[in-house]
């Protein structure tokens, strides 16, 4: 993880000024999520919510643009001091955290109404015991959590520049970190010097279970056979915004989400 904060504490100014993150766009009131997202997580206008791995914000000041009292954890500080500087800029309320999810109890100790995270947080964590913990912890009685995320099952095929078609490569039941070494990231070409990064896979039973071992409800489970990057390269946008593959098209599922609440 030490190494995978390093490549994100470089990867963060290139992102603030990325197209795909389009901050003018958000600055003059465009929102981040995705309307999945916002049928998923329900009414959130004067709720508390906190958004475990917020990078530098944006999802994060969207919530607080649909009338959330906001606030972020993330582990890069560079993405915490940016985030900051959004908030100031969009004149959206937030407060922002500086900490790796699990040590988040260090530095907050409160509960609330929404927890929320996602598009493209899971691999990036060894543990996702320790995870749903912090989320258990994290609710109030009542309280709901709503997680996006890419599917798992797309962790197992071949990724690179080359790549032509869905080819099996790795493990469903990876224990091991996937090693990668890129020159640019997947929001900018930009050099790294920091270049190598480690993730996990982590297949939907474990999450699911791991949820339901912090004493939470699932509520509802959906996969998606689209998401919301191009993923593999021979990936098209459609009109409504979604990535969907030009071979194999609705095959497996690339995305999924997961809304839990925690009992009263």
């Amino acid at each position: 993880m030490s190494v995978n904060r390093a490549w994100w504490d470089e990867a963060v100014p290139h992102h603030v000024v990325a197209p795909s993150y389009d901050v003018p766009s958000f600055l003059r009131g465009k929102s981040t999520l995705r309307s999945i997202e916002v049928r998923g997580m329900g009414r959130v206008r004067g709720k508390s919510l906190l958004h475990l791995q917020c990078h530098f914000g944006l999802d994060t000041l969207s919530w607080a643009r649909r009338g959330a009292r906001v606030t972020g954890v993330d582990f890069s500080l560079p993405a915490i001091r940016a985030a900051r500087r959004l908030s100031r800029q969009s004149r959206l309320p937030a407060r922002f955290l500086h900490s790796n999810v699990y040590d988040l109890f260090r530095v907050l100790d409160e509960q609330f109404d929404l927890v929320y995270t996602g598009k493209g947080v899971l691999p990036w964590l060894p543990d996702a015991e320790r995870w749903a913990e912090v989320i258990g912890r994290s609710l109030k009685p009542g309280g709901r959590f709503y997680l996006l995320e890419d599917h798992p099952i797309a962790e197992v095929f071949a990724n690179d520049a080359t790549t032509t078609d869905l080819v099996p490569k790795f493990s469903y039941f990876g224990k091991r970190p996937v090693r990668e070494d890129s020159e640019g990231t997947y929001a900018s070409g930009a050099k790294m010097r920091h270049r190598v990064t480690y993730g996990w896979t982590h297949p939907v039973s474990q999450i699911l279970s791991a949820l339901r071992a912090q004493g939470l409800e699932i509520e509802s489970v959906h996969e998606y056979p689209y998401t919301f990057w191009r993923r593999f390269p021979f990936m098209v946008e459609g009109a409504d915004g979604w990535w969907r593959l030009t071979k194999r098209d609705n095959t497996i599922p690339l995305m999924w989400s997961v809304r839990a609440r925690r009992p009263s």
